[in-house]
């Protein structure tokens, strides 16, 4: 049986965390998120609590970011592993690891969930993670608001439902997704927000939030028509076809491209879809970007020198970031004006 929640066990804190989460810079709370500091996973889901509550809207990213890379099996055994996590650890994992079957299921196991965490999955989850609830029938009849969060979750159709065995009907209010804890032995700051930080939480998360826990169907719709935040968050999608939806995306300005084509890590998909746009071919500065990322195919690359500048050329007949094929091509071009010139 899940706590209620009202008397949770004491945090533990190491001292590493202390001083990672009270005394470190920016900078060096970002490189621990990027997984640069010596921690156990333990002590690194703590720095992700603390860090989570953060003002600081690149430092929450960068927790969703870390967290949502950590290793499903190490992070399940550590789950179950009873007395070392906190509930507060579970809560902010049922929030970033929501589509994560094998995670959930480690929750389900851990004797530290708490019912409000447990809710907060039923109102949120999809298909495998939802059918996960099946099997706990025990639990639903013991907690009547857990089956009525599972009866309300917007993102389950009827037919799924109706096949578990739960009845339809309209959606009830969603449950707090970080509840509070009072009682606490161990003030944890933040996690006892108020309705206000909630809801800034929600807003300033929320397509980020989202993106984390869409199917990949609903990806590549919001690539072909969101907003220019949701495009900038979905072009980094690792599925090809999730951030080729964006460039797909009639409202994508030159900017967007341009800045897509100076990035290295741009796919090789990306950098081929856009050498076959003509539209953005005419746009001087995203042809010169095309010729310096190692990813256009050289004919293609090789074609495009043709407009460049003399200015241009020379900068390529220097460069060290370009294939030698593409400096040795800029170098004779320099020669043949020469010799034109003489």
């Amino acid at each position: 049986m899940p706590q209620s929640g009202t008397k949770p066990n004491q945090l533990m804190v190491s001292p590493a965390v202390v001083r990672l989460v009270k005394e470190a810079s920016r900078e060096e709370q970002l490189a621990a998120l990027r997984g640069e500091a010596a921690l156990s996973l333990k002590d690194l889901l703590t720095v992700y609590l603390f860090l989570f509550q953060s003002a600081d809207r690149m430092v929450k990213e960068a927790v969703i970011a870390a967290l949502s890379a950590t290793d499903s099996g190490e992070l399940a055994d550590l789950i179950t592993a009873e007395g070392e996590l906190h509930p507060k650890h579970l809560e902010l994992i049922a929030r970033v690891r929501l589509e994560d079957v094998r995670v959930v299921g480690a929750l389900f196991k851990s004797p530290e969930i708490t019912l409000p965490t447990l809710i907060n999955i039923a109102t949120h989850c999809r298909g495998p993670v939802f059918a996960l609830f099946a099997s706990k029938q025990r639990l639903l009849e013991s907690a009547p608001e857990l089956r009525a969060a599972l009866i309300a979750n917007p993102r389950v159709d009827a037919e799924t439902k109706a096949h578990l065995g739960l009845p339809v009907s309209p959606p009830v209010p969603e449950p707090e997704t970080l509840p509070d804890d009072d009682g606490d032995e161990v003030e944890v700051a933040g996690t006892e927000a108020e309705d206000d930080q909630a809801e800034e939480d929600s807003v300033n998360l929320s397509k980020y939030q989202q993106s984390l826990e869409m199917p990949v169907a609903e990806k590549i719709k919001m690539g072909l028509t969101g907003d220019k935040e949701w495009r900038s968050i979905l072009i980094k999608e690792a599925n090809k076809l999730v951030s080729a939806a964006v460039l797909k995306n009639p409202r994508i300005t030159d900017g967007e491209v341009l800045a897509i084509a100076k990035n290295k890590s741009s796919s090789e998909e990306l950098i081929r879809l856009i050498t076959l746009n003509n539209e953005w071919l005419k746009n001087y500065e995203i042809k010169r970007a095309l010729v310096m990322h190692n990813r256009t195919p050289l004919p293609k690359a090789l074609r495009f020198m043709s407009i460049l500048s003399e200015k241009d050329i020379k900068a390529l007949a220097k460069s060290r970031d370009v294939s030698s094929v593409l400096v040795n091509n800029a170098r004779r071009i320099l020669q043949a004006k020469e010799q034109k010139g003489k």
